[in-house]
């Protein structure tokens, strides 16, 4: 594995390499850029950064070169889109991955596409957490404040995380908050007996609507991945649901075993979500129960991660402990 070096006061890159921000939330972006300079930051944004149209920010040659441009780029020190979207996936031949350097990106939803393919591609680490827009608060919550800690962990070292206490239940835009979100309800990440639990492993994860595109393409092979760039560790994967029901994610997750890339799996931890929704009287804890049987591994959900914040930071390859204790959770992650 490589990860990448990062440094106090770093230039960042913001680039859409999904969906761009339409002119009316324009000032979303300049709020987060400004929040950033603010910490000692500099930031330098990309065009494509403000333009949307036909669900992407720009034609897929366009946000590929953008993106490629600023990962060559010496000046730049790591990337954070603005947001996820929902085509990222068409840029991905369109860049050669082979001549990237290690450098950190940043971000969740679509974008998980991209950290997964990187990192399966080329062995480098990518970092799924907070995007862009949801730094411009006055200040952080904890769990999201760890992205910096997390990204200045050097390799050989250590960093540690910690469930939040509480999680936002809906988004609330018209009524923003100095640190962003609306933290009410308490977090408790639970498991599929209710037992206390010790997972390690090697993290791999993203928000599985669109990750499981990658499956039988050059970009998501898993058993490459583990050949090259692993020492026999198996994978702790992470995934979170944006949109689907419980019988398009039992499809995804079956599809996902069939393809092999549960072969080698420790455990897998489930991030909330507010889809989900039951088909008929099938529920989500009886997806998770049917994987639990079907794998003979533990099985780990409502924890910190995706598009019900806050969450947590996960590099894509480090090595990885989860402790869940009392409804409260523990990630150790060591960059070896």
């Amino acid at each position: 594995m490589r990860y990448p070096l990062f440094k106090e006061k770093a230039t960042i890159g913001v680039t859409a390499t999904s969906s761009g921000v339409s002119k009316n939330l324009h000032s979303l972006v300049e709020q987060s850029c400004n929040s950033l300079e603010a910490r000692g930051y500099k930031v330098k944004v990309g065009e494509t950064t403000w333009t949307q149209d036909k669900a992407k920010s720009a034609p897929a040659s366009k946000r590929a070169s953008e993106f490629y441009e600023m990962m060559m780029d010496p000046r730049i020190d790591g990337i954070i889109p603005p947001w996820g979207g929902e085509l990222l996936i068409e840029t991905l031949s369109k860049i050669d991955f082979s001549r990237i350097p290690p450098k950190w990106i940043l971000g969740y939803s679509d974008t998980s596409t991209l950290l997964l393919a990187l990192t399966l591609q080329t062995g480098i680490a990518t970092a799924h957490g907070t995007n862009l827009v949801d730094l411009r608060g006055e200040y952080a919550d904890e769990t999201t404040a760890m992205w910096e800690r997390v990204l200045l962990t050097k390799a050989g070292e250590s960093v540690t995380q910690y469930a939040s206490t509480k999680y936002q239940k809906e988004w609330q835009f018209e009524n923003p908050t100095p640190c962003v979100f609306h933290l009410t309800e308490p977090t408790q990440w639970k498991t599929i007996f209710g037992e206390d639990m010790t997972i390690s492993g090697r993290f791999l994860g993203g928000c599985i609507d669109v990750i499981r595109h990658l499956i039988g393409t050059p970009y998501g092979d898993v058993a490459k991945f583990r050949e090259e760039h692993t020492k026999g560790e198996p994978i702790i994967w992470y995934l979170e649901n944006c949109e689907l029901s419980t019988a398009d994610l039992r499809r995804s997750l079956v599809q996902m075993k069939l393809a092999g890339w549960f072969d080698h799996c420790s455990g897998i931890l489930f991030g909330r979500s507010a889809a989900n929704t039951p088909v008929e009287n099938y529920t989500v804890e009886d997806v998770y129960q049917d994987l639990a049987a079907d794998l003979q591994i533990p099985i780990v959900y409502d924890i910190d991660c995706g598009h019900v914040p806050p969450q947590i930071t996960f590099v894509n390859g480090a090595v990885g402990e989860v402790f869940v204790e009392g409804g409260k959770g523990r990630i150790v992650q060591t960059f070896n």
